[in-house]
């Protein structure tokens, strides 16, 4: 098989804005432990490209952070560290 016909890695190209769903369970710390692991994949987030959302009972919390994503690596990277995390149940 040559390289010609071998398929890309991924379908995005870079650098492009990346909208980052990370889910788990509501405690005080959630927020900081996300914020943590993507600013040390991503740089610094404004605080506009952060939306929180609680579930409606009020036991998890969805935060959504938009940042501008380098390389298919970075996000590589940054998915393995979140979905590794013991309190991170869903990263999307």
């Amino acid at each position: 098989m040559s390289d010609s016909s071998t398929p890309k890695d991924t379908l995005f190209e870079f650098p492009c804005d990346f909208p980052l769903k990370v889910m788990g369970r509501r405690t005080d710390d959630f927020r900081s432990i996300v914020l943590g692991i993507v600013q040390k994949h991503a740089g610094p987030i404004e605080p506009d490209n952060i939306e929180e959302r609680p579930s409606s009972s009020g036991s998890y919390l969805s935060l959504t952070c938009t940042f501008t994503a380098q390389s298919k690596q970075q996000l590589d990277d940054l998915y393995r560290e979140l979905t590794a995390h013991e309190r991170v149940m869903v990263v999307l």
